[in-house]
């Protein structure tokens, strides 16, 4: 079974007392009252990170791709706590100066203050983070609404291929590789955009597991389904570059997770107000579909050509 079925099926009812928990259907839990916020994410070597070669790189993709849930709620981050399970070959001195060195980079970057955690001693490398915000509201997932626009910021598939450079399975030249890598464990999170998203986004979650993966999560409880064009899914220079030189297909790059930006819908009077937003925030938005009537199949097209929907799975914990 897949994660969620697991989640529904052995845990859901044990969370129906507490409506901070949203039946666990959301990416944190939300205690409107004490305006406290919570995020909880485990990485697994192999699963999460190919390996532990470069601990400084894998430690800032961890903390980032674990703050990127309480940003695309519309909280800041605050505080983070870690726990770390590993041997004497994972946390060597050299591997932990590293590891310090980095969370105090990530903590400069985005203001976090490291606030504890735990060590246990096991075969394999494996990090938890939990991450704490206040706030008075959050953007929840499935409030959707008819006929809002779905947007993305950033740009989707760098990390993709980062992670094909660092598996070796494709070759390409070390400056483009080092970008690619880079984009991989060091995503460009849409940081800046928790103080405004509020004021447009109607309902919004970031991409972990994959672009269309995740629009499905968006909206899984309402009766609504979603349309969109993957021309117009943005990307890097950089990966347009790689994709026209090597005569690769777009849609092959643009669902596979690993890019933490924040997906979201908005009504459609909103388009002045997120373009004036993205303009003085510098960053990047893009329109790339809709939401129509659950009486509609969910739809994504190509040079106005539907697609199989099971071509765009994205990434799903089986057990």
């Amino acid at each position: 079974m897949d994660e969620f079925t697991l989640i529904t099926k052995y845990f859901k009812k044990l969370s129906n007392n507490n409506s901070g928990a949203k039946n666990l259907n959301d990416d944190v839990f939300f205690d409107k009252n004490k305006k406290l916020v919570v995020s909880i994410d485990t990485y697994n070597e192999k699963i999460h990170f190919p390996d532990f070669k470069s601990p400084n790189l894998v430690i800032k993709k961890i903390i980032r791709s674990s703050i990127s849930d309480l940003i695309c709620k519309g909280v800041k981050p605050e505080y983070y706590f870690i726990s770390g399970s590993g041997n004497k070959n994972h946390f060597t001195k050299k591997n932990l100066k590293m590891i310090s060195k980095s969370l105090n980079e990530e903590q400069k970057k985005y203001n976090l203050k490291l606030s504890g955690g735990d060590t246990v001693t096991s075969k394999k490398i494996s990090f938890s983070i939990t991450t704490i915000g206040f706030s008075s509201n959050i953007i929840e997932r499935n409030k959707a609404r008819l006929n809002d626009d779905i947007y993305v910021t950033g740009n989707i598939g760098d990390s993709f291929l980062g992670l094909q450079l660092i598996k070796k399975k494709i070759k390409i030249s070390s400056k483009l590789k080092n970008y690619f890598i880079n984009q991989f464990y060091c995503p460009n999170l849409p940081h800046k955009i928790y103080k405004e998203i509020y004021k447009f986004a109607n309902t919004s979650m970031d991409v972990s597991d994959g672009l269309i993966s995740d629009m499905f999560k968006l909206i899984n409880k309402q009766k609504l389904s979603f349309e969109i064009d993957i021309n117009k899914i943005p990307i890097s220079n950089n990966l347009k570059n790689y994709l026209n030189k090597h005569k690769k297909k777009r849609s092959n790059y643009l669902f596979n997770g690993d890019d933490y930006q924040i997906l979201f819908t908005a009504s459609k009077k909103k388009r002045l107000l997120i373009k004036s937003i993205g303009k003085k925030l510098n960053q990047k938005i893009t329109k790339i579909g809709s939401i129509s009537n659950g009486y509609k199949k969910n739809f994504v097209k190509l040079d106005n050509k539907p697609q199989n929907l099971t071509k765009f799975k994205g990434y799903s914990h089986k057990f």
